[in-house]
C-alpha cells in the first residue's frame, strides 16, 4: 500500500464533510515515502475541526530495561491484548491494541547486523539509524497518514519488507532515540525514559537475552562494555527531555548490598507539563520520609520505605516519588495507594487492582511495576485532556484532510 498527501480547503470540506471522494492517481514517480506511488482509487477523507488526531507518547531506554514491560502495562490500561500486526510478518516488532499501536524504533535502524560490524558502529550509533524517515512517519502517523514501515529482525539481523501502519489514538514510539533528533521530539505529546543503573541494567540484561535470545554470558559481557561508550553519548543525554524519568537503582535498606534483588526506584516527574499533574504523598509540595506501618503493609526484610519531595533534575523543576524494598502481598497496595493523591484514576484502588491484573510481571512486587503503571493511568488521563480540548475546538478553525490507497 502506498500512501498520498491530499490538501484541505475549506469549502471542500464544508461541502463534504465527513465523505469521501474517489479518485485514480497515474503518476509513476517514486515517493520518500512509500515504494511506490498510488496508481488504485484513493481516498481523501476530510475531517472537521475537534476531530481526534494521533497522540504520540516517547518511551527511551537502552537494550534490556524494561520497555517491553512497560508497555504491556500501558496497553493493559487502556483494555484489549497489544498483538502483532494480523496476517503480517511473525518477527514485527510492532504491538497492536484497540487504543495504541507501540512501533519499535529499532525499526528505523539504517544498517543491518552485518553492516553495523563492517562500518565498525553500534546500533545506538545515529550514523546506524534513518531519523529522516522516523520523523517522517511519526508525523504522518500524527497527522492520520498511514505509512509502509520498515522491519527490523532481531532474530536475523536483517531488514525485512515494510508493514502498513494504519493511525492510531495512541502511538508509543519505543526504543533507543524516541528524544534524539529534535523534530521527533517536538512531536512527542508525552515522554519517557527509564534510567536503569549498571548494576541493574547487567543483571536484566543477562536474563533476557540469555534466557530469550539465547546469547552467551561471554557476548553479553562483550556486548555491554562495547556499547557503553555510545549509551553515555547517544542515549543517555535523552533523559534530560524527558517528562518522566524512573530510575532504578540498588537499595539503601541493606548496606553493601551486592545481589540487586531488591530495588529503590524513583519516579522523577516534570512540573508545567501540559496535561500531566504530578503524584505526591501526602502533601503536595512537602518533603516526606515514610515507612508504612507494619501491621498494615506485610513486608519482610529489608522493609519498606518511601520518599517525595521536589528536586531540581537538569536544571528543571521536578517532584520525586521513591520507593525502596518490595512488597509481599500485592493486594495490601491499597493502603499506599491510598496515601497517593493525583493518581488519574477512574475509581478507587485501581492502581491496585492493575498490579493484581499483571502479578506476572516483571518488577511487579517493587517501584517498577508500581510507577509503570501510575504513568500508564496518567497517560490515558493525557490522552483524554488531549481528545476534549480538540474536541472542544473554536467552531471555524481550519479543517484538515488526509489522503490515502486503498
Amino acid at each position: 500500500m502506498a500512501v498520498c498527501t491530499g490538501y484541505a480547503v475549506q469549502s471542500l470540506n464544508s461541502i463534504l464533510h465527513r465523505k469521501k471522494v474517489v479518485f485514480y492517481s497515474t503518476s509513476n514517480k517514486s515517493s520518500r515515502r512509500s515504494s511506490s506511488i498510488c496508481n488504485r482509487p484513493c481516498v481523501i477523507t476530510c475531517a472537521g475541526a475537534g476531530e481526534s488526531r494521533t497522540v504520540v507518547i516517547g518511551l527511551a531506554a537502552d537494550s534490556g530495561c524494561g520497555k517491553s514491560t512497560f508497555m504491556r502495562r500501558l496497553t493493559s490500561v487502556f483494555g484489549g491484548a497489544a498483538e502483532p500486526p494480523k496476517e503480517g510478518n511473525p518477527d514485527s516488532n510492532t504491538l497492536i491494541s484497540d487504543t495504541t499501536t507501540v512501533i519499535c524504533l529499532d525499526d528505523y535502524h539504517s544498517l543491518d547486523r552485518t553492516g553495523r560490524k563492517e562500518k565498525g558502529v553500534t546500533a545506538l550509533d545515529p550514523r546506524a539509524n534513518n531519523f529522516d524517515l522516523m520523523y517522517e512517519h511519526v508525523k504522518a502517523l500524527k497527522e492520520g497518514v498511514a505509512v509502509e514501515k520498515p522491519i527490523y529482525n532481531h532474530v536475523t539481523g536483517l531488514l525485512d519488507p515494510p508493514e502498513l501502519i494504519k493511525p492510531p489514538k495512541i502511538l508509543v514510539i519505543e526504543g533507543l532515540h524516541p528524544m534524539f533528533d529534535p523534530r521527533v521530539r517536538d512531536l512527542l505529546d508525552f515522554s519517557i525514559y527509564l534510567d536503569i543503573s549498571n548494576e541493574v541494567k547487567f543483571a536484566w540484561k543477562i536474563q533476557r537475552d540469555m534466557a530469550e535470545r539465547g546469547q552467551s554470558l561471554e557476548s553479553i559481557k562483550a556486548s555491554i562494555e562495547a556499547r557503553k561508550p555510545d549509551f553515555e553519548a547517544y542515549i543517555d543525554l535523552q533523559k534530560q527531555y524527558a517528562d518522566a524519568v524512573i530510575e532504578v537503582l540498588p537499595t539503601l535498606l541493606i548496606p553493601g548490598d551486592s545481589e540487586g534483588k531488591v530495588l529503590r526506584v524513583r519516579l522523577i516527574m516534570k512540573q508545567g507539563v501540559k496535561y500531566f499533574s504530578p503524584v505526591y504523598l501526602f502533601d503536595e509540595g512537602s518533603t516526606i520520609s515514610w515507612i508504612p506501618c507494619g501491621r498494615k503493609l506485610t513486608c519482610s526484610y529489608p522493609g519498606i520505605k518511601f520518599f517525595y519531595g521536589p528536586e531540581t533534575y537538569f536544571g528543571h523543576e521536578v517532584t520525586v516519588a521513591e520507593m525502596d524494598g518490595q512488597f509481599d502481598r500485592l493486594d495490601e497496595l491499597i493502603y499506599v495507594e491510598s496515601q497517593l493523591s493525583s493518581l488519574s484514576t477512574k475509581f478507587y484502588g485501581e492502581v491496585t487492582q492493575q498490579m493484581l491484573k499483571n502479578s506476572d510481571f516483571p518488577g511487579s512486587n517493587n517501584g517498577t511495576g508500581l510507577f509503570q503503571t501510575i504513568i500508564g493511568l496518567k497517560i490515558r488521563d493525557l490522552y483524554e485532556q488531549i481528545t476534549a480540548s480538540k474536541t472542544a475546538a473554536p467552531a471555524g478553525a481550519s479543517p484538515s484532510s488526509v489522503l490515502s490507497c486503498n
